[in-house]
């Protein structure tokens, strides 16, 4: 037993060594560096809000023009960015009738401007829109709509439906006196011809051309003479019509009418109504409504184009009792040429 003791002595230290040689090998090494992330990019800018305006050029009044005709339709927008798009639409009703896409120019300012043609054979109302996509630069813009009437070139006598339609609202609206919406009836007839009255054209009932056209650019408002009598009845013997015309100078209806022929001329001056005979009397005047004497507004059998009667002032049966209704004892009536 004493033998070995020195042995283990010896062993112990010779195992040291190797046990420091086995913890150098497994220290850990420093954990890799993570390289940091990128700054986040800005936001892109949101789109501007744009104002968008159209409007319609080369129409008469009350934006109407002839079938056939060519007019267009001028727009803006505001701000102006290159490259920016607006689509037009043409529309009767539901029904589309046509569309075009346009790049926007500069313009004065910031605005952007466009100009559209268009052109249809067929009369109606026709309803333009307009509007601009949105894009990153610019968001949806929408403009007010407009309309442009489309006037027929002709009526003919007899004729129903739409273009009957428009020739009626056109005329009604400058006080002619029409017959049944939608119909070409003789009272529309007489409208027509105390319209060419007003408009030195010949003195006939033909809805034409001429007539449309005028009617297109606005023509044929009655010119009151004495816009400060309040309410009276004018009578043009020149022109051949008699006006009725309302508080504030206003005309609110146009007759045909025949006065005194050249040997019996029509008293000329400012007078007033002071006696009616509602009724047919025994020389067959309808409705009579007297200004002086034996003169009288009255409606009668045969109304010709020039004058013709005995001094009064015919207007047609047809028309002679809303006439003797409008009058009232005291109405002034003057008289000229």
């Amino acid at each position: 037993m004493r033998a070995a003791t020195p042995i283990l002595c010896v062993l112990l230290p010779l195992g040291l060594p190797a046990v420091a040689q086995g913890q150098s090998l497994l220290t850990p090494k420093p954990p890799a560096t993570t390289p940091a992330p990128p700054p986040a990019a800005a936001p892109a800018p949101a789109p501007v809000a744009g104002v968008l305006a159209i409007r319609a050029e080369r129409v008469g009044r009350g934006r109407t023009v002839l079938a056939g005709a060519r007019w267009r339709v001028r727009g803006s927008l505001t701000p102006y960015v290159p490259g920016q798009q607006v689509t037009v639409r043409f529309l009767r009703g539901s029904r589309k009738l046509g569309v075009k896409r346009v790049t926007l120019l500069p313009s004065t300012g910031n605005t952007g401007a466009f100009v559209v043609g268009f052109r249809t054979t067929r009369p109606g109302p026709v309803v333009v829109r307009a509007s601009h996509p949105a894009t990153p630069e610019l968001a949806t813009a929408v403009a007010r709509p407009t309309s442009v009437d489309v006037l027929p070139l002709r009526v003919r006598a007899g004729a129903k439906g739409l273009a009957v339609r428009m020739l009626q609202q056109r005329l009604a609206r400058l006080g002619y006196v029409v017959g049944r919406r939608g119909r070409f009836d003789a009272r529309t007839g007489r409208a027509v011809l105390a319209f060419r009255k007003v408009t030195g054209m010949a003195r006939t009932s033909a809805a034409d051309r001429a007539v449309l056209s005028r009617l297109a650019r606005g023509r044929g408002a009655f010119r009151v003479r004495f816009p400060r009598h309040g309410r009276h009845v004018e009578a043009d013997i020149s022109r051949q019509v008699v006006a009725l015309i309302g508080a504030g100078g206003k005309v609110e209806r146009i007759l045909p009418t025949s006065s005194g022929a050249p040997s019996t001329p029509t008293i000329l001056g400012s007078f007033r109504i002071y006696r009616k005979d509602f009724g047919t009397n025994a020389l067959g005047m309808v409705h009579a409504a007297y200004f002086i004497r034996g003169y009288a507004l009255h409606g009668f059998r045969s109304v010709p184009t020039y004058g013709a009667s005995h001094g009064c002032l015919r207007v047609p049966i047809g028309d002679a009792l809303s006439l003797f209704r409008w009058v009232r004892h005291g109405t002034r009536v003057d008289t000229y040429r």
